[in-house]
């Protein structure tokens, strides 16, 4: 198994991508702290994985609070692996022109801090040990994104951050790295994309509609699957990855070219 005896500290666990996430790394033989804001959607991945003979604990705790975050990094015997996979409160669909500026920073801000606050808490616990790994995702859409309000910006400061946290900590044998995933059909519900863009109010057929123009966009022709997200991220966050940092790797199916 990829990660066996690592520990697993996950940002985000009870969403979609979290979820999926947690589970593989279960499978991969890692213990799996899994960090959120809703006990309940924490529970249920715990669940998941303990019934499939896999080790988890779960902690409810909120990103964006430093302390918080420190106290329970301070909490565990180790830390191999952080990932953070926590929502940055996206709202797209309307011009750069017209979205009101609360709507357009708040990505920037909750994304980079979440992302900057876990990230550090385990970092100085990696470094002590001279080894582990930081990853993060996100859509991959610093290139440019319009009609996308923040999304793109925010994208674009925790690329910067992850390649910057390579140059630091690689002497120190630890890794950062990120993977863009965007447009994964198993968490695009229709009520997940009206929360985004309140113009998406679609009905079953134009869901998979817009599900078949993604797949059309993209370099493979097909959109990527949240099991395979997943493997990803579990080779990266394994010894199998070697020196790999300081970079992202596309899972999107080449929608946004590096």
């Amino acid at each position: 198994m990829l990660l066996t005896d690592k520990t697993a500290v996950i940002y985000g666990a009870g969403g979609s991508i979290g979820g999926a996430v947690a589970r593989t790394f279960a499978r991969e033989g890692a213990h799996v702290h899994l960090v959120g804001r809703t006990a309940a959607t924490l529970d249920a991945v715990a669940k998941d994985i303990e019934a499939e003979g896999g080790h988890a604990r779960t902690a409810v705790v909120d990103a964006l609070d430093e302390a918080a975050v420190e106290a329970h990094i301070a909490s565990l015997d180790a830390v191999d692996i952080s990932f953070n996979l926590v929502t940055r409160g996206d709202v797209q669909g309307a011009s750069l022109l017209d979205m009101p500026v609360d709507d357009f920073v708040r990505p920037v801000v909750t994304g980079i801090r979440a992302n900057v606050v876990t990230a550090r808490a385990a970092a100085r616990r990696m470094a002590e040990r001279g080894s582990g790994v930081v990853l993060t995702l996100n859509s991959g859409s610093a290139h440019g994104s319009p009609m996308m309000g923040g999304t793109g910006p925010a994208d674009a400061a925790i690329d910067t951050l992850v390649r910057n946290l390579a140059m630091e900590l690689g002497p120190r044998g630890v890794r950062a790295v990120g993977l863009w995933a965007a447009g994964v059909p198993e968490t695009l519900t229709r009520e997940k994309l009206a929360a985004v863009d309140s113009a998406m109010a679609l009905d079953e057929n134009a869901l998979q509609g817009l599900l078949a123009n993604l797949a059309g966009m993209r370099m493979t022709r097909r959109n990527p699957t949240l099991s395979e997200i997943a493997a990803t991220a579990a080779f990266l966050a394994s010894d199998h990855a070697g020196g790999i940092t300081g970079t992202f790797v596309n899972v999107t199916g080449g929608m946004f070219p590096g």
